[in-house]
């Protein structure tokens, strides 16, 4: 998996794209972790768009940085699933979690 990081404002970005796995943990933590610290930033934006595969770790990564945003008094959002991945949210209830658009 690739990440492409973008802070604009209170908002960071990171583009995700390949394959999101067990593999990413490192890659992925990194890629967020100056966020939490970042006192201007509110939001962090998962952007999906070029995800080809996820799998449940992928999934447990994505709640660890809710959890850790949280306690930053931060929000996360999932930005432009394609179906398939959106399928895969849906039975997790990730929408129940995570603002999704």
């Amino acid at each position: 998996m690739e990440i492409r990081q973008t802070k604009n404002g209170n908002l960071a970005t990171l583009s995700l794209s390949g394959r999101f796995d067990f593999n990413d943990h490192r890659t992925f933590k990194e890629g967020y972790s100056a966020y939490l610290t970042d006192p201007m930033i509110q939001l962090i934006e998962v952007d999906m768009r070029d995800i080809s595969y996820l799998d449940s770790s992928a999934l447990g990564m994505l709640l660890v940085l809710r959890e850790k945003a949280i306690s930053c008094n931060k929000k996360v959002s999932l930005k432009n699933p394609n179906p398939t991945v959106m399928q895969i949210l849906d039975i997790a209830n990730f929408a129940k979690l995570f603002q999704i658009n």
